[in-house]
């Protein structure tokens, strides 16, 4: 069953967030654990492209759970999934199949991946309790990361979008998320709002840099993110040049 869900519960600490560099694969996991992280996450659009697919569950599930379980076997840490919208899994089917890979949590989002048409607020608060009670139902333990994506899909003025947020993120917890994620918030005002505003630990992503992990702490946030942002770097500044050497003659080893 999952592994040290409690452990990375109790990592969420406003103030003193939790910092996931988002890995991919197995080999990746291990590379965050041995700088040190105390947890991994992943990333769905870092995963699927391993896979060979696009982001937005283009993914086969059973290719995305199998995924998974390869990172939790590979790495002595509790493991986290992005596990995008559910893959259209119902809540039961869904808590069984997550909690046989051995992960300690799961993101879920409040928004269609195809459309980027966001869920009702109510509606996507009774799926987390269902997953929850599922989950509950096998005797899972498992660290929900509720995503609200009213920021990333723009919905209204800015305003709206932070009441949509501040709504959304009483609805989830009260649902029994044990944290939340307003991607696309990275205004210092909007994310100290948040913070202040939201009854619950707070998850904010990275956002190349424009913040710091101490300024992130400064504004009370409880866990930072990078999605796939380290794997793009990665593959844009190395992989393209190292083949590119090769393809040229050159040595792709030289500085």
């Amino acid at each position: 069953m999952n592994r040290d869900a409690s452990t990375l519960r109790a990592l969420h600490v406003p103030g003193a967030p939790l910092v996931l560099p988002n890995a991919w694969d197995a080999a990746s996991a291990r590379l965050a654990v041995a700088a040190g992280f105390p947890a991994v996450a992943t990333s769905s659009a870092a995963t699927a492209a391993v896979l060979g697919y696009d982001d937005g569950e283009a993914a086969p599930v059973g290719e995305v759970l199998a995924a998974a379980a390869r990172i939790v076997r590979a790495v002595d840490a509790p493991v986290t999934v992005d596990f995008e919208r559910g893959y259209g899994l119902a809540p039961a089917e869904l808590a069984e199949r997550f909690a046989a890979t051995g992960a300690a949590g799961l993101n879920l989002e409040d928004s269609d991946p195809a459309t980027g048409e966001l869920a009702d607020a109510a509606e996507q608060a009774r799926f987390l309790a269902a997953v929850r009670q599922a989950a509950a139902s096998i005797g899972a333990d498992l660290v929900v990361n509720a995503r609200i994506d009213v920021f990333l899909r723009r919905s209204g003025p800015p305003e709206a979008q932070l009441a949509a947020a501040l709504d959304r993120a009483a609805r989830y917890l009260e649902a029994g998320a044990d944290c939340v994620y307003p991607i696309g918030a990275g205004d210092p005002e909007v994310i100290r709002a948040l913070t202040k505003g939201i009854p619950g630990p707070v998850n904010v992503a990275y956002g190349g840099g424009a913040l710091s992990p101490a300024e992130l702490a400064g504004l009370g946030v409880a866990r930072v993110t990078f999605g796939p942002a380290l794997q793009r770097h990665l593959y844009d500044t190395y992989g393209s040049a190292l083949f590119a050497a090769v393809a040229s003659g050159g040595n792709p080893f030289a500085r």
